[in-house]
């Protein structure tokens, strides 16, 4: 039963295709129910980020008809029909395991050797283990790329230097703004992504924070772990006469920060300079604010840019990388065609 992967990321499409593909975390388990019950595979995972979408299925399929009718499947989740060019991706064995291996270790984001991605990837196989849709054979596969990222966490040197999207965004801020110290700070959203930026900002010497999140109680949770304060979602305006710097990371399917609302926003704070990261896929912020005076937006894939930078610096440690994943892959693919017992889903967090 081959395991086939099918999906776009931040190197074949940009965020404008990519929000068009992303997963509503409730709406996996059913696109997940959807796939099995179509009989295009027996077991599926759906990983949907703010970088990638990815299916990842275990197939009676043969290879070339599985890829095909995979993508079709995703294509028809999200009823896309405008032409591609090579931005959806299909692997089969074992580059489709080898692909797997490559995002849990962060060989393959946007930051070389980041960590987020694992979690998010952990995430991913826990909602699908827990609505029972995946077996023993992506069991043990994803099992054995958590393992995998351990040993190339703890082998090598690929993670030297900033390491997440949430550090990159904070390099990016203290460019516009030489020094954080004074800087006051809104996060718009309460996700993991959003608490690891805010803390990277205090660390860097951020003099507040303010947290909104449509649920109230989340952002206070999280503004009293940071020292910060919350505010209510829909006062989320009245904050940028004193911010400076917006990192916005929601799960909204619409535009949080429009023109027409910012534009007298800045009127009131004088046009003193406002720096907006927009992390969230589908996007928080309205590209149109680029065009306000002293206001300026970064989205996911503006911090490509400076990301770039850390790929030399670990650029010698790819090969060592590639060569343990190789290795890994042919290991348990050999493993499952001499019909090795395979696991029946526990997640070890600590095992990754």
């Amino acid at each position: 039963m081959p395991i086939v992967v099918v999906g776009l990321n931040h190197r074949t499409s940009s965020v404008t295709v990519r929000e068009r593909f992303a997963f509503a975390e409730n709406t996996i388990p059913v696109a997940l129910q959807k796939l099995r019950e179509s009989g295009l595979a027996k077991e599926g995972v759906i990983l949907s980020t703010c970088n990638r979408v990815e299916l990842y299925a275990a197939t009676l399929l043969d290879r070339q008809s599985a890829c095909q009718s995979l993508q079709q499947f995703l294509l028809d989740c999200h009823n896309y029909r405008d032409p591609l060019n090579g931005e959806i991706y299909a692997h089969a064995e074992p580059h489709s395991v080898e692909h797997l291996f490559k995002v849990a270790a962060g060989l393959d984001s946007m930051v070389l050797g980041e960590t987020e991605i694992l979690g998010q990837l952990k995430k991913a196989y826990e909602m699908a283990l827990q609505h029972q849709h995946t077996g023993g054979l992506l069991n043990r596969t994803f099992q054995r790329a958590f393992n995998v990222a351990k040993q190339i966490r703890t082998e090598t040197n690929i993670q030297r230097g900033s390491v997440s999207v949430g550090s990159v965004a904070v390099e990016l801020a203290e460019k516009i703004f030489s020094s954080l110290a004074d800087r006051h700070v809104m996060v718009i959203g309460a996700g993991d992504t959003s608490e690891k930026t805010a803390r990277s900002l205090l660390s860097r010497g951020a003099k507040s924070i303010v947290v909104t999140n449509r649920s109230f109680d989340r952002a206070a949770a999280l503004a009293a772990e940071l020292g910060g304060r919350a505010v209510q979602f829909d006062e989320l305006g009245r904050e940028f006469e004193r911010i400076d710097i917006a990192i916005s990371s929601t799960s909204a399917p619409h535009y949080v920060v429009d023109r027409e609302k910012l534009g007298p926003l800045m009127k009131i704070r004088r046009n003193r300079p406002l720096l907006l990261i927009d992390i969230a896929v589908p996007r928080d912020i309205d590209p149109e604010v680029n065009y306000l005076e002293n206001v300026y937006l970064y989205n996911i894939d503006d911090l490509q840019a400076i990301a770039e930078s850390y790929l030399r610096q670990r650029h010698d440690e790819v090969a060592r990388c590639e060569a343990i994943i190789r290795e890994k892959a042919a290991s348990l693919l050999s493993g499952i065609s001499k019909g090795a017992p395979v696991s029946q889903g526990k997640l070890a967090f600590g095992q990754g």
